[in-house]
């Protein structure tokens, strides 16, 4: 057993001072320890695959970042893992807990994991070790997680038995209710604008400094075919993980950070709108382009049209939100959200459909993802 300052000391010397995840009871002393540092940066995630999604966008930002979730929760972050952090070569290092470990009693929830979860992380061609047991393995521990990670690009997972670190106390500053956010409603009724027009329109208003996170499916590929940007990250795979991103950068960044989003994506994690709201960063624009409908995959109706969204951003803590459906809309609620303090969502409702000969980006993805680290750099 060791404390939780003897792991959390030498990796914050190595540079990780980014922590997301969700709590697991065998993780309740590091998790504890990280919250109670004000050195360190820890963002509660709603979903485990929301807490992968913010530390990617952290480690775009210039962050060395870790995961922490219970082994259950590691069904959560498959998405992400597969279609985000492998496409793009993004490396985060992540501790994920032991439930169920064969030999050790546990709940019945656990007793598949358990065994599987070595050989999941292999499925994932995630590499992989035991979290350090006593102090003189740690470094050693970090520095191989470190060089797999550089010699990877990608995650680096160790796998944490019940009772590893000591028992810490949790000094958490309280999370005060934010103000209610203002809800504003530029609907017309008339006839609803198509994507590529709604995108169009995001170029021409987009500021120079902004970086774009567009969400996976058409959006992503009509983007790029309008104009390719170094400002731009489209997001091939890992629906629904676009605004958890987004998070990730914008509290890493003064730039404007805009998330182009789509109904059937926010609908997938929702939580992640509790998390933006709760989290509040102000350089951060939030766009539903809502067409009701799975458009990548035959035009299938989503549930949108039973949903709002500017609403429920304002629920969840969201500074300001919008309504509309045509692009003079748009452009106010764009004029009112660059100008003032977010979070902000603007949803958009427009036509369903898109370019007859629509191509996909040519940039690789590993590309994309360091031409945009690049740009947040300046």
């Amino acid at each position: 057993m060791i404390k939780a300052d003897d792991f959390l000391a030498p990796a914050r010397r190595a540079g990780y001072d980014f922590f997301t995840g969700v709590p697991c009871s065998f993780l309740t002393e590091i998790i504890n320890r990280v919250i109670s540092d004000r050195a360190l940066d820890y963002v509660g995630a709603a979903s485990e695959g929301e807490a992968v999604a913010i530390a990617s966008g952290a480690w775009l930002a210039g962050r060395k970042t870790v995961v922490m979730c219970q082994n259950s929760g590691l069904g959560n972050t498959v998405n992400p893992l597969t279609s985000l952090n492998y496409p793009f070569r993004i490396p985060t290092m992540m501790i994920v807990t032991w439930r169920g470990q064969p030999g050790i009693t546990d709940e019945p929830q656990h007793e598949l994991m358990g065994p599987i979860t070595q050989e999941l992380l292999d499925t994932m061609r995630i590499p992989h070790a035991i979290f350090p047991q006593d102090e003189d393995e740690i470094d050693r521990s970090l520095k191989f997680a470190q060089q797999t990670m550089n010699d990877t690009d990608l995650p680096f997972a160790f796998v944490m038995p019940k009772g590893s670190v000591a028992p810490e106390a949790l000094d958490e500053a309280s999370r005060p209710l934010p103000p209610r956010g203002t809800l504003t409603d530029h609907t017309e009724g008339g006839a609803r604008p198509a994507r590529i027009e709604a995108l169009q329109k995001h170029l021409d208003l987009c500021p120079a400094d902004a970086v774009v996170i567009v969400s996976t499916g058409k959006s992503g590929r009509e983007l790029f075919t309008l104009d390719d940007r170094d400002q731009h990250l489209y997001q091939v795979g890992s629906m629904g993980c676009a605004s958890g991103m987004g998070l990730g950068v914008a509290l890493n960044t003064e730039r404007p950070v805009i998330v182009l989003d789509g109904d059937g994506a926010v609908l997938m994690k929702m939580g992640a709108l509790a998390t933006v709201g709760a989290y509040r960063p102000k350089n951060f624009v939030h766009v539903v382009l809502d067409n009701g409908v799975h458009d990548s995959t035959g035009g299938q109706s989503t549930v949108s049209a039973s949903v709002e969204f500017a609403e429920i951003a304002i629920a969840s803590g969201y500074a300001t939100a919008a309504k509309c459906d045509s692009l003079a809309g748009l452009e106010k609620a764009y004029a009112a959200a660059l100008s003032s303090d977010g979070p902000h969502l603007i949803h958009l409702r427009i036509q369903a459909g898109s370019l007859e000969k629509l191509g996909r980006p040519t940039v690789k993805p590993p590309e994309v993802a360091r031409r945009f680290r690049a740009f947040l750099a300046g």
